[in-house]
């Protein structure tokens, strides 16, 4: 079995740990998820970093989950920003949803 870890810290992906995850990984299979809100019908570039994150995850034995939100995307998160995103009807959501799951079965 890889060190994630370790391979995480060779790619510079890697800025800080919790004490004893590098340690725990090695010694045990876990799994791991990451969450997209399907506010757009396909993912960005700001997504690839999650994406391989849980592709080098995967790479080490481990097993990735992906989570693919409903109501996140629907009230959203301004993040900081001025103005609220808009809100998505549930159809929108849905069809975002089909979408983005076509992107990430390349992985």
């Amino acid at each position: 079995m890889k060190n994630f870890v370790e391979e995480l810290r060779w790619r510079g992906m890697i800025h800080d740990i919790t004490p004893n995850t590098e340690e725990y990984l090695s010694k045990n299979l876990t799994s791991g998820y990451i969450g997209f809100d399907p506010t757009a019908d396909s993912l960005h570039i700001g997504n690839l970093v999650q994406i391989m994150t849980l592709v080098h995850f995967q790479k080490c034995g481990h097993k990735p989950i992906i989570l693919i939100g409903c109501a996140t995307g629907m009230i959203g998160d301004p993040s900081g920003k001025s103005k609220e995103r808009k809100f998505l009807e549930f159809d929108t959501i849905k069809l975002n949803q089909k979408k983005i799951n076509c992107n990430l079965k390349n992985f």
